[in-house]
């Protein structure tokens, strides 16, 4: 169902504790990307290079929709560049499409596509480049073609020539059990493989992979039979997968899924981990680092400051800390904040970067790349993006 959204407003750099060197010295500036009015479902990447590679879905003037995506050079964003239209895309904040560049230089898309509004059936298709501007025919990357959910992907260079994207298939329905799967895809835009690596996974709730120095790291809402939802972390290492293990015991009892999960950024054996839960009283967002690969995890720590909304996002910086960004309820409106934390779990100031709905908002997403940090999300009308310097 497309999310209908008002009026959002901008605000730009509100310190909330002004003072330290830290706050002093960071600074939200806005970058003018080139994504188009009706354009919603923001997600960030980064090329081989470094370069944020920001994606999302547009409306067409002939009233169809488009996947574009640009890459920031320089000083500005690229021209847009479409990889898919005409497609019958999910329209939903969570469902957001994601792109990867291999080392070859090929470029890889994924997003997921509802056939029919009135049906749960959602697919996950994928398409491929290897200049950026003539894409494989789009092509679904799942072997189960049975009217049946199959999103929540995450995507990521797992070789020279392929990638691996990893996503949930409810060939029950939402009652499951959900399976958390892997689709290996070349470079050609083909499947190369399919595994299921977790047969019982929270059913709503986006995957999260991140690559370290020991290989791949998938973060993703877990699910117990009695209905534990907590954040679990796998990896695959020396070409095999480690057990699954929470990476805090919230110990989160719900009955539902909450359409909220966790975020993974890395860097090296460096890996930090922002989450939501409404375990005990209040909501709020917690983090967690580890400095081997996501083997363990230090405590966690609370990053949110009033009643969260969730949809947190975490880019690792050099040390193993993060700047984390999350939405939180705030005079009738919700209002998009960023914050450091340290590897120890030290919060820094906060930065409010934008407020609206919290549909406006939909599913912020932050990276950094090179020296700086990247931060997009949605608004009442188009895509909007950021540094923090």
């Amino acid at each position: 169902m497309l999310i209908k959204t008002m009026k959002n407003t901008v605000l730009f750099v509100s310190l909330l504790m002004a003072g330290s060197a830290f706050a002093q010295s960071m600074k939200v500036e806005p970058s003018a990307n080139s994504a188009g009015e009706g354009s919603s479902q923001v997600n960030l990447s980064a090329t081989q290079a470094g370069s944020p590679l920001l994606s999302w879905i547009e409306a067409t003037k002939d009233g169809s929709f488009a996947l574009r995506y640009s890459v920031f050079k320089g000083t500005q964003w690229t021209a847009p560049r479409t990889i898919a239209a005409h497609r019958k895309f999910f329209h939903h904040p969570a469902e957001m499409p994601n792109m990867t560049e291999l080392k070859d230089g090929t470029l890889l898309a994924e997003w997921i596509e509802q056939p029919k509004e009135d049906s749960e059936a959602e697919f996950l298709y994928v398409s491929a480049s290897p200049d950026g501007v003539k894409w494989s025919a789009p092509a679904m990357a799942s072997h189960d073609k049975s009217e049946a959910q199959h999103g929540l992907a995450s995507i990521v260079a797992t070789g020279d020539h392929e990638a691996s994207i990893f996503w949930l298939q409810a060939l029950r329905g939402e009652d499951g059990p959900v399976s958390l799967m892997r689709s290996v895809i070349g470079s050609n835009g083909a499947e190369i493989k399919e595994e299921d690596i977790d047969s019982d996974v929270c059913s709503c709730c986006p995957t999260s992979v991140v690559k370290t120095t020991r290989g791949f790291l998938v973060a993703y809402r877990d699910h117990t039979k009695d209905n534990i939802r907590d954040i679990s972390v796998i990896r695959l290492e020396n070409g095999h997968w480690t057990a699954s293990k929470n990476v805090y015991p919230d110990k989160w009892q719900i009955d539902a899924c909450p359409v909220n999960a966790a975020s993974a950024a890395a860097k090296g054996d460096k890996v930090a981990i922002a989450w939501y839960t409404a375990a005990g009283e209040q909501p709020r967002v917690e983090f967690a680092a580890s400095a081997d690969d996501g083997a363990t995890f230090g405590k966690a720590a609370t990053v949110s400051t009033g009643e969260a909304y969730g949809y947190a996002s975490a880019a690792v910086d050099d040390a193993g800390g993060a700047y984390v960004s999350w939405l939180e309820r705030g005079n009738g409106s919700a209002r998009l904040l960023v914050r450091h934390v340290s590897a120890t779990g030290v919060p820094g100031p906060v930065i409010q970067v934008a407020t609206g709905t919290r549909k406006d908002l939909g599913y912020p997403h932050i990276l950094r790349a090179g020296n700086d940090v990247w931060i997009a999300w949605n608004s009442s009308s188009k895509v909007e993006t950021a540094r923090l310097k």
